[in-house]
Parts: structure tokens; C-alpha cells; sequence
């Protein structure tokens, strides 16, 4: 179980014992992680509260570390240990697969509010530009003003058997003479939970494909004089990037990047075509057209397509699969006489 807090007070040189008292209302804690959360981590910015993911959970806080990593912090409440616990790896798989570009604009619109945005946000807070690179690992903390030994239990054997990054965070509250006092006990030492999630996803972590791996996959798909003439050209134009499935193509907006097509060789097939996605309205102004002319220039059968469910236009657009030359140059068309790089 995590240390015992006592407290107590020294008045006229003697020492009179603060006696706990019971958080009336977790949602307090909440709201005061949101409004402080140095009080958890001194290395945090929350990003998010209430944020829904697309399997219909609500993560409580959001974060992000200092080194661009997120952070799930969700209040335990009246959950039972196994709900509690379930909950927070569903938020984890869920967070495990958003973007640069997805957290960045999470993080625009709660800032929004705020009369700021996330680049802003993150270099007050920690004097540092926000790094390119987001979310390459993801953390988990579980906070309550108590925690039971199932929960104790299962936390423990996930963070030193399977090097999961989670933790319990428990906040013991007293008052006396008018004044809250609230004091936090870690139930495992963070840096050891950090460095046994680092040696289990170093031990794990599969890297990107290189180019070449994806051109030989889509010789193989046969699919490959649709790939090669994409690439060619989009390269002229795009920052190029590999992934572990894709080739994915950004363009430069503002002072960031961010997705704005890629092509799929592993989803592909010589009967069904090259499989695409393309952030329509990120292209449109990227190139200065409309929707509607980028919409024009795409294989029939193309449908819309969503990052997650409930994804604004800025992450939507369309997919689809190039079957012939001719639509390929079709779509590329749309290049000639536009921008020259993603950095002009």
C-alpha cells in the first residue's frame, strides 16, 4: 500500500495531529489537477478535460510530458478496481495511436478558450518549443484520495510483469483551523515505472518501414507503377515520411507539418488498385483550391473517410484505390502551377 501521510501542526511547541478527513467529492480533485497539475508532475500540461474517445470513454485530464509523450490521468471515483483498471487500458489503446496532428489540435481547442493555443501553452510552460515528434509512448495515473489492494494489486503486476507505464497517485486531505491541506503518495516510484516501460517497448518497439520495404510491397501487391509515380512526383512537392504501414506524405502549415495523403501498398491488391487517404481540406489549402476541385480530380468508388468518428473536417477527407495511370495523373494535376515544396 502506498506510505501512510500523518500531519501535524506545531503550535506553541507542541505538536497537534491534523486528522484526515474524507474528500467530500473526487471532482474537486479534478478540478484542481486541471487548475495546478504540477501537483502531480511538475513535467505535465494538460491538453484535454472530458475528452471523448472513439469508444465512447471520457478521459478526465489529458497531458502532455515534457518530452511530447502523453499522460491519461483518470480519477478513480466509485469504480471497482477491475473497472478502474480496464478503463484506463482502454484510454491507452485508444491514445497509443494519435497523431501529431490530432493532439495538436486537441490541444488548440481546449487553449482556444484560453485566448491561447498548444505551441504557446507548451513553451510557457516548460520554455521549450512543443517537439515534432508526439506521443511515442503514452503513461497512465490512476488517482484517488484512497486506493484498495485489488487495484494495488493489478497495477503492480502490469507496471513489473508486462512493463505497462501505469501508476497510482492517492491524495490524503485534511483541514485545520481553516485551511485544505492535500498531500500525494506515489504507489510505485515513478522513474522506476518510466524505466521498465522503457526497457519493455525498447525490447518490443518495431521501427518504420524504409522506402524500400514499402516499394517491394507494392511490387508485390502489383501495384507498383501506381506507387512509383505518386511518389515521384508527391516528393517533389511533400515532406516524405515512412510508417510502419504507409507512405505518407506532409505539407508545411505555419510552423508545423501535417499529414496530407498517403498511400497504403499493404491494403492494396492488383485487383482493387493503389488504397489511398487524402485530408481533403488540408490539400485544398495547401494548394489553394476548394474542396470540391480536389474531390473532382479522385478515382470513382472513392468514399469518405474519418481519423476517428467524431473527427472535424480538418481530420477528414477521402479514401479510396488508383487502379489506372490515368487516374493518377488525374489527381496530380492538381500540383501543376501550385505550391513548389511544403515549405514555401
Amino acid at each position: 500500500m502506498p506510505a501512510e501521510v500523518r500531519l501535524w501542526s506545531v503550535v506553541d511547541g507542541s505538536l497537534n495531529e491534523v486528522r484526515k478527513t474524507r474528500l467530500d467529492l473526487e471532482q474537486r480533485l479534478e478540478a484542481w489537477l486541471e487548475q495546478d497539475i504540477s501537483a502531480l508532475s511538475p513535467d505535465l500540461l494538460v491538453i484535454g478535460r472530458q475528452v471523448e474517445t472513439a469508444y465512447g470513454g471520457v478521459i478526465d485530464l489529458l497531458c502532455l510530458e515534457r518530452s511530447g509523450d502523453a499522460v491519461i490521468v483518470e480519477l478513480k471515483r466509485d469504480k471497482t478496481p477491475r473497472d478502474i483498471t480496464a478503463q484506463a487500458l482502454d484510454y491507452g489503446s485508444w491514445v497509443n495511436d494519435l497523431s501529431h496532428e490530432f493532439l495538436t489540435n486537441l490541444g488548440d481547442q481546449y487553449f482556444s478558450a484560453r485566448g491561447t493555443n498548444l505551441r504557446a501553452a507548451f513553451r510557457s510552460r516548460f520554455g521549450s518549443v512543443l517537439p515534432e515528434v508526439l506521443n511515442e509512448a503514452h503513461s497512465l495515473v490512476i488517482v484517488g484520495s484512497s486506493i484498495d489492494s485489488s487495484t494495488e494489486r493489478i497495477v503492480k503486476y502490469l507496471s513489473s510483469v508486462h512493463g505497462v507505464n501505469i501508476n497510482v497517485a492517492t491524495f490524503t486531505y485534511f483541514k485545520a483551523n481553516g485551511n485544505e491541506l492535500l498531500a500525494r503518495v506515489f504507489l510505485l516510484e515513478p522513474s522506476e515505472v518510466e524505466n521498465r516501460s522503457r526497457r519493455a517497448a525498447d525490447s518490443k518497439r518495431q521501427p518504420n518501414l524504409s522506402p524500400e520495404e514499402l516499394i517491394e510491397t507494392a511490387s508485390q501487391a502489383g501495384v507498383s507503377e501506381l506507387y512509383a509515380r505518386l511518389d515521384a512526383r508527391l516528393s517533389e512537392i511533400l515532406h516524405r515520411r515512412t510508417t510502419r504501414s504507409s507512405l505518407a506524405f506532409y505539407a508545411r502549415f505555419g510552423n508545423g507539418f501535417k499529414a496530407t495523403f498517403s498511400i497504403l501498398p499493404f491494403e492494396s491488391s492488383v485487383t482493387s488498385g493503389l488504397r489511398f487517404i487524402l485530408y481533403v481540406q488540408r490539400l485544398a489549402e495547401f494548394l489553394g483550391r476548394s474542396s470540391a476541385e480536389i474531390q473532382a480530380t479522385l478515382p470513382s468508388g472513392h468514399e469518405s473517410w474519418k481519423y476517428y468518428p467524431a473527427a472535424d473536417q480538418d481530420l477528414s477527407g477521402s479514401a479510396g484505390y488508383f487502379r489506372e495511370l490515368s487516374e493518377v495523373e488525374r489527381f496530380l494535376a492538381l500540383f501543376d502551377g501550385g505550391r513548389q515544396s511544403a515549405g514555401t
